[in-house]
């Protein structure tokens, strides 16, 4: 399998603090790869970067065969990559259906439609379209986040702490449609996340960080109580 994302001796600094080192990971087309760690590693401006919202000091960002380590974080979901951050960062004043359609700005094709594919995989979305975004549950906001990334039509989809402060049977919820997309659809997905058993259920992969580096990583099936112990348990 070819990767879809090749991420070579990035480094970043914020301000005089030296946070990324040297980091090199690479995604395969089609897998599900969960970035794991303590707090504080990296993880989260390790996205941003890949995101354009943090500048890169040093290194290279290939995504579906092109270079878009130079590019504007407003390019990056033109070019396929959904992205839900930490904390959902839905427009609370606005609709459910704007939401959507803030996602569909960045379609290649210019659709204006919201796929019928995100009210099949979050039906509740379908039935408060007209409801602000800002009056959903924390469950219902992650699902409209998504949503929202999915719109795009994204060739990778990026889901930071996805289940942070959602009640379990959401958690499930979305754990079972990160399966399908990835299973069925064949949608790359990284994913950001600290519970073990959602990891284990949804992802082939794993890269562990520490302190700015990526450490160790494997099939998910090779995540050790080793490895657990030394680098993920608080």
């Amino acid at each position: 399998m070819s990767n879809i994302l090749e991420i070579k001796g990035l480094n970043q600094l914020y301000g005089e603090s030296h946070t990324l080192w040297d980091v090199d990971l690479s995604i395969e087309q089609g897998s599900c790869l969960c970035l794991m760690g303590r707090n504080g590693v990296g993880k989260t401006t390790l996205l941003k970067t890949l995101m354009g919202l943090l500048p890169m000091k040093s290194g290279q960002l290939i995504f579906d065969g092109h270079d878009i380590s130079k590019k504007s974080a407003e390019t990056r979901p033109r070019v396929g990559i959904g992205y839900v951050p930490q904390g959902r960062e839905i427009f609370g004043q606005l609709t459910v259906e704007e939401n959507l359609k803030v996602g569909l700005t960045a379609r290649a094709d210019k659709s204006k439609k919201i796929p019928d594919r995100i009210f099949e995989l979050f039906p509740v979305l379908a039935q408060m379209m007209n409801r602000r975004g800002g009056d959903l549950s924390g469950g219902q906001q992650q699902q409209l986040a998504i949503g929202r990334a999915l719109a795009l039509d994204p060739k990778l989809l990026i889901l930071d702490e996805p289940n942070e402060g959602i009640q379990p049977n959401i958690v499930d919820e979305i754990g079972s449609i990160i399966r399908r997309l990835n299973k069925e659809e064949d949608l790359t997905v990284l994913l950001v996340e600290q519970k073990l058993p959602f990891a284990r259920k949804v992802a082939d992969q794993f890269r562990i960080m520490d302190k700015g580096v990526i450490t160790a990583g494997s099939a998910i099936a090779d995540l050790s109580d080793e490895l657990i112990q030394k680098y993920l348990t608080v």
